[in-house]
């Protein structure tokens, strides 16, 4: 496991400078922490932003391969819980919330500015036209402003651009820097200041190394 560690820790230092404040975060939380971050590691040294399928695709399918899907009431024996990047990996499953946070960090961690992508809550429309409606988060992701966003969803490993997404219904949008009605530009606030939980992670995420 340290020759993991030391090599993903050599990768993460290409873009972050604070890989020894996670490696200490993923060892207080335990060997399973430790031996995902050092997959999360190793994989970041491989992305290359140029090439943006690559990258993105590279995270997509990181978590969703390594983390199962499990209720919060499961796994944290709570209602809604909003877990890091490293509590995620240290339990090795999560709620949709989990893998679109973990998604974010990590791009964001790895070089992708923040404006470009954006955690949108939605109404998920499952089992078809008739299917039932439940909440549901994504990570979407934005090549330039304005343009039709690709999305990051643990319930399919296919990034598709959001016109192929029909089975989703934005409600809100936010990130490190902002919070909006839908997916569309009209602000709806300050997400630290209305999302005690987005609050909650933020920090957890600096803590983990995941932010400067």
């Amino acid at each position: 496991m340290a020759g993991l560690l030391a090599a993903g820790l050599m990768a993460w230092a290409l873009s972050a400078p604070d890989a020894q404040r996670l490696q200490r975060s993923a060892r207080a939380l335990g060997p399973q922490a430790e031996q995902g971050a050092a997959a999360l590691l190793s994989m970041m040294g491989l992305l290359d932003l140029r090439d943006t399928d690559q990258a993105l695709g590279e995270v997509n399918r990181f978590f969703n391969r390594r983390v199962s899907f499990r209720d919060d009431r499961e796994v944290w024996a709570a209602g809604d819980h909003w877990a890091s990047p490293l509590e995620t990996l240290a339990k090795g499953a999560g709620d949709c919330e989990d893998f679109a946070i973990a998604k974010y960090f990590t791009l964001l961690a790895a070089g992708v500015p923040a404006e470009r992508m954006r955690l949108v809550y939605v109404r998920a429309r499952i089992g078809g036209a008739s299917g039932v409606s439940q909440a549901h988060m994504v990570l979407a992701y934005y090549a330039q402003p304005q343009a039709e966003p690709l999305i990051l969803d643990n319930l399919i490993d296919e990034i598709r651009p959001a016109s192929r997404r029909p089975d989703l219904t934005p409600v809100f949008s936010f990130n490190t820097e902002g919070l909006w009605q839908g997916v569309g530009p009209v602000s709806a606030g300050d997400p630290v200041a209305r999302l005690s939980r987005w609050r909650e992670v933020l920090l957890k995420a600096a803590q983990e190394g995941f932010l400067p």
